[in-house]
């Protein structure tokens, strides 16, 4: 899923960059793009994905944590900690 919206967010930019169709079609674009990121079925969509994947990341980190060594081990649980927000923005939490 990664790949294909990387490919298509790849296609959409370079369409914007190459395109000739000038300031209309841009803004066209721009507002589509708006009207997606701002749809609550993909907001939430993209919620679940996140939290889905830090689920696994913490499940295999737990799997093979004690095979790392010392210090590559402690290096993610200090990210692990920086990154854990008490909140978001949007007034929801990540826990």
């Amino acid at each position: 899923m990664r790949y294909r919206l990387t490919f298509i967010t790849g296609a959409v930019v370079g369409y914007v960059l190459g395109t000739r169709a000038g300031r209309e079609r841009y803004e066209q674009l721009r507002k589509a793009a708006q009207r997606v990121a701002q749809n609550p079925a993909v907001r939430n969509t993209a919620e679940s994905a996140a939290q889905n994947g830090r689920a696994v990341a913490a499940k295999a980190f737990g799997a093979v944590g004690d095979r790392l060594p010392g210090p590559v081990s402690e290096r993610v649980r200090s990210l692990r900690e920086q990154r854990t927000p008490a909140g978001d923005d949007w007034g929801t939490s990540n826990t």
